[in-house]
């Protein structure tokens, strides 16, 4: 089967394991269609071409780049018509834009197509896009959900085509894996790593170190509107000498700078227009083997599990109550480690994803799932 996937994510070179564990299977010829370039906020990513192994990757013009809602693709019908894919995965919201025209004109040129969602609360969208959004749910053949609960808002918005949950990406525990130590003596080191942005609690996780106990430093990875403000904070206070602000790493550096921490802290906050779709950086550190701690904000307590603790959101007292225990406790670092890991190894690493994102194209096309792979 010849299938195309249309996706701006992956202009991030870690995410291009899964194209490969997809282009594996004997069954599927795979091309990639990516801009050049995302832009979100002051930010850009630009494509990174890091793991192109078995499988075409293209670069494809696009309109009004960095916005989510209006983003589109001028040249797609004609790279379609060039291509001639048996099934097109769209990469975007159904709302967008981009995935309404990308439907039409999959519809045009014969090939069936499905998207993927990480849509999690339950909004209504104003014209144009909620009229996009229902065409495309009558156009599509199937949907892939990040979440259960993108499942259940896909049912109460009126899709009634096959859907199925696998998350977007998953993670490559070759290129995620655990260090080779430090030695015991060394402080604890405590991460966070995102954009410096208010709803990933960051104020909430400064007040939970403010009364933590031990010998411990904080490493925040990544760059957002708040890092001025949390500068000035942390200067201020006792911190000032036990917080150290990394900058943005590339993803050919996240795997290195997770694994040069103990624990990785996620104290989300849900906001009156999001929740926490999956928490990705979850699984990169539980890879690792890094302990990890979350607030219970949209899917992080099914990402960890039983592999980590999980607080109540905006409870600070609680996420200083769970770091305290794992700055005291070394073992359990250790064995929530041991067992992020092995969650990550049975759940989320990109052959799991690649396996069962292919599982979905063989049903929309018909094929035989038991097809052997290469």
């Amino acid at each position: 089967m010849r299938v195309v996937m249309l996706s701006k994510a992956l202009v991030v070179g870690s995410y291009q394991t899964k194209l490969e564990a997809i282009a594996a299977y004997d069954d599927v010829a795979l091309t990639a269609l990516v801009p050049p370039l995302w832009r979100e906020g002051r930010r850009q990513a630009v494509l990174e071409r890091a793991h192109l192994q078995g499988y075409d990757l293209r670069e494809l013009p696009i309109f009004l780049n960095g916005s989510f809602h209006a983003h589109f693709y001028p040249t797609l019908r004609r790279e379609l018509r060039r291509l001639g894919p048996d099934l097109v995965h769209i990469d975007e919201e159904p709302y967008n834009l981009a995935t309404y025209l990308a439907v039409r004109a999959c519809r045009a040129e014969g090939a069936r197509c499905l998207f993927f969602t990480w849509q999690n609360l339950l909004r209504r969208y104003p014209w144009p896009f909620g009229a996009m959004e229902r065409s495309v749910y009558g156009g599509v053949d199937a949907a892939i959900a990040g979440n259960a609960a993108a499942v259940d808002v896909l049912r109460a918005k009126g899709y009634a085509g096959p859907a199925t949950v696998i998350p977007q990406f998953g993670v490559d525990p070759g290129l995620f894996r655990p260090s080779g130590g430090r030695p015991p003596s060394s402080r604890v080191v405590i991460g966070y790593a995102g954009r410096l942005v208010p709803e990933k609690g960051l104020w909430l996780l400064i007040e939970a170190l403010e009364q933590l106990a031990g010998d411990w430093e904080l490493r925040l990875i990544g760059q957002g509107p708040l890092e001025g403000a949390l500068r000035d904070r942390v200067a201020r206070s006792r911190l000032a000498q036990r917080v150290v602000f990394c900058g943005q790493a590339g993803s050919g550096e996240m795997p290195q700078r997770l694994a040069e921490l103990d624990i990785l802290a996620l104290p989300s906050l849900t906001q009156a227009n999001w929740a926490e779709q999956f928490g990705r950086v979850l699984v990169e550190a539980m890879a690792c083997e890094v302990a990890v701690v979350g607030s219970d904000s949209g899917e992080i307590p099914q990402v960890i599990g039983d592999a980590g603790l999980v607080v109540r959101e905006g409870d600070a007292m609680a996420l200083r109550d769970a770091l305290q225990r794992l700055v005291d406790e070394p073992e359990l670092q250790r064995s929530l480690g041991s067992r992020g890991r092995q969650r990550v190894l049975d759940h989320y690493t990109q052959a799991r994803i690649a396996a069962e994102t292919v599982a979905v194209y063989r049903r929309v096309l018909g094929a035989d799932e038991h097809e052997s792979r290469g």
